[in-house]
């Protein structure tokens, strides 16, 4: 009994974050019956504040050989879609991004909040109003750029001609009709022109690749040219699972470079790969950490995009440096505008 409302209470302060209130409604979305203790206490906190809250749970789906789009449980299940376009608000315990239906869904104006992490997670990176504040302020500059240059002393020194894409804030809530997030973590991106993106990223020891869930050992080095990978350089296991992991997809658009952006969470850790149970590790720490580059390849079609690839790289990127146009907002790793900057750091 002490554990659920322990989850009722966490999930009603991520409720108020995201302005739940009398008179909305609530979904849940599941799927195959699982994550029945965060369904439930969710459920119980939308209640409490007076929504009209219910759950949809779909079968869990099995991968569909040959496909190249993301695909989910709710892939192709109009019923279950027709049912969640009802929802001032969904909470999605799936992971619907990058596909068609979370699209659909923003579409109809539900605020979607990505929830897979576990408890103790949520409760150390539990998002603030000041989070969001530097990520908004982050957005500004991004958004006002048309050049951005990023490079490390491992080698990496590649130009992204920006402007075709909007910018995607991430603070770990939403309060707004249409706009998704994901719990918790905090950090912006946007993309390059489809064809405005050439140079070289070095992926360096220590840099983590997702969805591998692991650092890397040995550096590898990405060739790019008018938007696209053209080479993956390394003669070591590192790079020869890179390339076979791309390659069987069969999908030239895997090579794509998708979104570009920077972590601004100083509460989330780089080095919680190596110190957490696997089992907890969904990758928003990796994607969130103070500082960090996060580089993309594959879909862009949250960015509006027409790349709707089901092969997806994220690759958080140590010490480097950023620069928007002529503005320095990363140097070597640290955050440099003091609006951007967090308390201490």
């Amino acid at each position: 009994m002490s554990e659920i409302f322990e989850l009722v209470t966490l999930f009603d302060a991520v409720l108020e974050l995201c302005k739940v209130k009398n008179g909305e409604i609530f979904a849940v979305l599941t799927e195959g019956g699982g994550n029945a203790d965060y369904a439930d206490a969710f459920l119980l906190a939308a209640r409490e504040r007076g929504a009209s809250a219910y759950q949809v749970n779909v079968p869990k789906s099995v991968p569909r050989p040959g496909s190249l789009k993301k695909l989910t449980s709710l892939s192709g299940n109009t019923g279950a879609v027709a049912a969640l376009k009802g929802a001032d608000m969904i909470l999605d315990l799936i992971g619907l991004l990058w596909s068609a239906e979370q699209r659909e869904l923003q579409a109809a104006g539900a605020r979607i909040l990505t929830c897979r992490e576990s408890a103790e997670n949520i409760v150390r990176m539990f998002p603030t109003a000041e989070l969001r504040r530097r990520v908004e302020a982050g957005a500004k500059e991004l958004s006002s750029a048309r050049r951005m240059h990023v490079t490390s002393s491992a080698g990496t020194d590649v130009v992204y001609q920006l402007g075709q894409y909007p910018v995607i804030t991430q603070y770990g809530y939403t309060d707004e009709p249409g706009r998704w997030d994901n719990l918790p973590g905090g950090f912006l991106y946007s993309g390059g022109k489809d064809d405005g993106v050439d140079g070289i990223v070095v992926v360096a020891p220590g840099d983590m690749i997702f969805p591998f869930k692991r650092y890397l050992t040995d550096p590898i080095r990405l060739v790019i040219e008018r938007g696209s990978i053209v080479r993956i350089e390394g003669d070591h296991l590192d790079a020869e699972l890179l390339r076979d992991y791309m390659a069987r997809w069969q999908d030239p658009r895997a090579y794509a470079v998708s979104h570009i952006g920077w972590g601004m969470d100083e509460k989330a850790r780089w080095n919680f790969l190596a110190t957490s149970p696997a089992s907890s590790q969904t990758g928003r720490d990796g994607r969130a950490f103070y500082g960090n580059v996060l580089f993309s390849t594959g879909p862009n079609s949250e960015l509006g995009g027409n790349n709707d690839t089901g092969c997806h790289l994220d690759v958080p990127l140590r010490n480097c440096s950023l620069i928007l146009d002529d503005r320095e907002i990363i140097k070597n790793g640290t955050i440099v505008p003091a609006a951007l900057r967090a308390a201490g750091r």
